[in-house]
């Protein structure tokens, strides 16, 4: 390993062959399968780095794989960010002390990031647009496929563009996801979703398919959340994401169940 570099700015001395960086994003996505009360993600982000540390000397991978295997509770997407920071600060050879700090430091950012992207805005989003689907008349296969897709094209872009950012970047890759913003295209994500979603219902429940298809706990449901809605604003999205998500699917289910008995 190059000790030149530590871990920020110009390439390594000596980089990695490819291969061995996209082993580390493939053993990435599974983060999560040793995960245990004690070190939480610990142990499977020392599993997912061990392409990288078996490159180093014999008494330097031993101390490097004890040190990952600590506590660490980052975002299951958003890991691969440490991954590749910390992956590059392992070949820079950087200081042991360096590494613990940074890797104690970044978890908890990556954790509300992922929280705030993933579980509180994408989620939410995609289950909504299913719904409308699903409303408008698309088979049931067709929005589940519509949904699994734009769900895994999302959690996989983050992966592999995370880690490649976290690679490139070392230690400075805190300002470096600062300046993409992406709490701000979260919401303005969330704004569009909410806005197809009203357009949409405001559609369906004024046409052919309105108040007398759809029946009262269809109109109660619609009036009530634009009430909620035009109230609280954008500042009740995140607290009530999983509310609304069930909320659609238990008037799916009604709207179904009446299908059926009708």
């Amino acid at each position: 390993m190059s000790s030149a570099p530590k871990g920020s700015g110009a390439a390594p001395e000596t980089p990695l062959p490819p291969g061995v960086l996209r082993a580390v994003q493939l053993r990435g996505m599974f983060v999560q399968a040793s995960w245990n009360y004690r070190t939480m993600q610990g142990n499977g982000m020392a599993w997912a780095m061990l392409p990288v540390l078996r490159r180093a000397s014999e008494e330097r991978r031993a101390a490097a794989l004890d040190r990952h295997a600590e506590h660490f509770n980052g975002h299951p997407y958003f890991d691969s960010v440490a991954l590749g920071a910390l992956s590059r600060l392992e070949v820079d050879e950087a200081d042991p002390e360096t590494i613990r700090r940074f890797r104690a430091a970044i978890r908890g950012p990556l954790g509300a990031l992922g929280d705030r992207v993933v579980w509180a805005t994408a989620v939410p989003s995609f289950a909504l647009l299913a719904a409308v689907l699903y409303w408008m008349g698309v088979p049931g296969a067709v929005v589940a496929f519509v949904f699994l897709v734009a769900y895994n094209a999302l959690h996989l872009a983050i992966r592999a563009q995370g880690f490649a950012l976290g690679w490139e970047a070392g230690t400075a890759v805190g300002p470096r996801l600062r300046g993409l913003d992406l709490t701000g295209r979260a919401e303005r994500f969330a704004a569009l979703t909410l806005a197809l979603v009203g357009v949409v219902s405001g559609v369906l429940l004024a046409g052919g398919r309105g108040v007398g298809a759809l029946e009262w706990p269809w109109f109660v449901a619609a009036l009530g959340a634009f009430f909620v809605g035009y109230v609280g604003g954008v500042r009740l999205w995140r607290p009530t994401a999983i509310v609304t998500v069930g909320a659609v699917a238990i008037l799916l289910a009604l709207g179904s169940a009446s299908l059926l008995s009708g």
